[in-house]
């Protein structure tokens, strides 16, 4: 009898976080970013219940049946996600978004790079941030194709 055929899956795990930010680009005048970002830009900050799903990747081990050990994915995920960016100033805390606008965009972008550092190489599919229930964003590690 030939061995079963090896089987991918996709498994994801949930945290929440809570977190501020200013949206504002220092690229831009006051002006500018008022008119960008509206009342986002607002000097003292705003803050958001942020919801983050990440997803891995890969074939299921025929011992244990998993893809990753869970415990192992909620470790990561704490260091990656909750260490750095839970009850923090995004744009104060974060030395990260010190140069970067914390959109959502780009807090997924971060989430994204912590967490390739901790899971085992080719196993992160995608990182989805709710900022709200209206406003998500799904990174899945694509850099944007230069025009040649």
């Amino acid at each position: 009898m030939a061995p079963p055929a090896a089987r991918l899956a996709r498994l994801s795990r949930a945290v929440s976080f809570s977190a501020c930010h200013r949206l504002h680009s220092k690229a831009l005048s006051d002006e500018e970013n008022l008119k960008l970002f509206g009342k986002c830009n607002n000097p003292n900050g705003h803050g958001h219940n942020y919801k983050v799903i990440v997803t891995v990747r890969g074939e299921i081990d025929p011992v244990s049946g998993m893809v990753i050990n869970l415990t192992d994915l909620k470790e990561y995920m704490q260091q990656a996600i909750m260490e750095p960016l839970d009850h923090k100033n995004l744009d104060k805390d974060v030395p990260y978004f010190a140069e970067v606008v914390s959109t959502t965009e780009n807090v997924a972008v971060f989430i994204w790079e912590n967490l390739k550092k901790l899971l085992p190489m080719g196993t992160l599919y995608k990182v989805k941030v709710y900022e709200t229930d209206q406003n998500i964003v799904v990174y899945k590690g694509e850099e944007a194709i230069s025009e040649k």
